[in-house]
């Protein structure tokens, strides 16, 4: 299967671009889940404005987000974002690092603008696995991410584990079953040998996990379905844990886009089957054959 990229392309192509050459910008766009982006020239050619609007920017400061962007960018980050966005951050291409391993690496980081921002509440969830572990037992807060409008991320840090669950919503009845055909992969693929270490994957649909369920205002319907990853310290040691912040981001994401991609092969290969069986139809068809007759006056009588 298609992993997705963590990094927005766009971003990435487009600050390549205006390194090597600089010149006026002003284009907006939008990556998964909603989150709009701009990127502008608003003073001179030089200087690149890169802002974001995510729904669930309140939650993300409330859980650090302001810190972690702080950390990866430093004196990029703007104190006061551009109007009907969250943040902004403005990159100088004069100062952008010389050398190209530098250079890819620099870009690569505002790419990941979107990931790092929604990274707040899985490193904080992470460090407080690690002081409820030391204690022995308890359980830390259950921290809320409504990245959609009727979807949530909720993530709860424990003394031996850190559990994520995702919301999602299959707006049809091909969706569900394809959904539960994908995560029923999921369970059994851990049973191979080679990925036993691989979180364990949880799934429900209409009765939210027991570790939400106390919450108000979920949605209890055929059409909604939850996915639990059971993370355990193994899955989020310093070398692994910005891998793994990634990769469950876009679970919801890989997850729907699969279904997508299902479905539209699925059709072509009916299309295709549909176009076959009306090749063998036409070949079944029998040729009547055409005589011609001719009149005592000379004219010409076709009969078949």
């Amino acid at each position: 299967m298609i992993l997705l990229e963590p990094h927005n392309v766009i971003i990435q192509t487009t600050l390549g671009e205006k390194i090597i050459k600089p010149s006026s910008l002003d284009v907006a766009f939008v990556d998964y889940d909603g989150v709009r982006f701009h990127l502008s020239t608003p003073q001179s050619k030089t200087l690149l404005l890169l802002s974001m609007h995510i729904r669930c920017w309140d939650e993300l400061v409330k859980y650090g987000a302001l810190e972690i962007l702080q950390r990866e960018y430093g004196s990029l980050l703007q104190p006061q974002a551009e109007p009907e966005y969250n943040v902004s951050l403005v990159i100088d291409l004069e100062q952008i690092p010389a050398s190209p391993e530098d250079r890819s690496a620099f870009i690569l980081s505002i790419a990941l603008f979107k990931r790092n921002a929604l990274a707040a509440p899985f490193e904080l969830a992470f460090k407080n696995q690690k002081a409820l572990e030391s204690s022995g037992s308890g359980q830390g807060e259950l921290m809320e991410i409504h990245y959609r409008d009727e979807e949530a991320i909720y993530v709860q840090a424990s003394h031996d584990r850190v559990t994520v669950i995702f919301s999602t919503i299959f707006a049809d009845e091909t969706d569900r079953i394809f959904g539960k055909v994908f995560l029923q992969e999921f369970v059994d693929a851990r049973r191979q040998p080679a990925i036993q270490n691989a979180p364990q994957v949880l799934y429900s649909n209409r009765d939210p996990p027991l570790e939400i369920r106390h919450l108000a205002n979920l949605r209890n319907t055929e059409d909604t379905g939850y996915v639990t990853f059971v993370l355990f310290p193994r899955h989020f040691t310093p070398a692994n844990a910005p891998g793994t912040i990634s990769h469950i981001q876009l679970f919801r994401d890989y997850l729907h886009y699969h279904i997508k991609c299902s479905k539209a092969y699925m059709h072509s290969r009916m299309r295709h089957r549909v176009a076959e069986f009306q090749k063998v139809l036409n070949r079944a068809k029998q040729e009547v054959a055409t005589t011609e007759r001719k009149t005592v006056t000379g004219r010409t009588m076709s009969t078949r």
